[in-house]
């Protein structure tokens, strides 16, 4: 029997009606992180360890891996996660893409639950942060 179980990425794009510079500031500074996601201690240097402040979920250490200004941002988060969010522009608009990686079928996160599980949960909630709460900062 072969152990294929993997679970995938969660990815989510949408075109942002912007330009890539605003978008940049959206994804690459703390405030506008906060504007769109949630509060945090974010700097845009890579190595640089810094926190997410997840409300009833505590906070959530985080270290940035990857600044390519205007296209990359990723750190990781937590023990177990990667998010990428990346830029692209589209005829004056910019396309962004969110990725979170890190999910392993065999493990469950610090509040002991199965990944799988909380990859749906966190599917749904990026789905509402991506379509909706990211345009609506960003397109102000």
């Amino acid at each position: 029997m072969q152990s294929q179980d993997t679970i995938p990425d969660i990815r989510k794009t949408v075109v942002l009606n912007v330009p890539i510079e605003k978008a940049w500031k959206a994804i690459a500074t703390s405030e506008g992180i906060a504007g769109w996601w949630m509060p945090n201690t974010f700097e845009p240097v890579v190595g640089k360890d810094f926190i997410l402040h997840a409300g009833p979920f505590g906070d959530s250490h985080c270290k940035v891996t990857e600044i390519e200004p205007p296209h990359r941002v990723g750190f990781d988060w937590g023990a177990e996660w990667h998010l990428t969010f990346e830029l692209k522009e589209v005829d004056g608009k910019t396309e962004f893409t969110l990725i979170h990686s890190g999910w392993d079928p065999a493990k469950t996160t610090e509040f002991g639950q199965p990944h799988a599980v909380v990859r749906g949960i966190m599917d749904n909630g990026w789905e509402k942060i991506v379509a909706e709460a990211l345009p609506a900062y960003v397109e102000a």
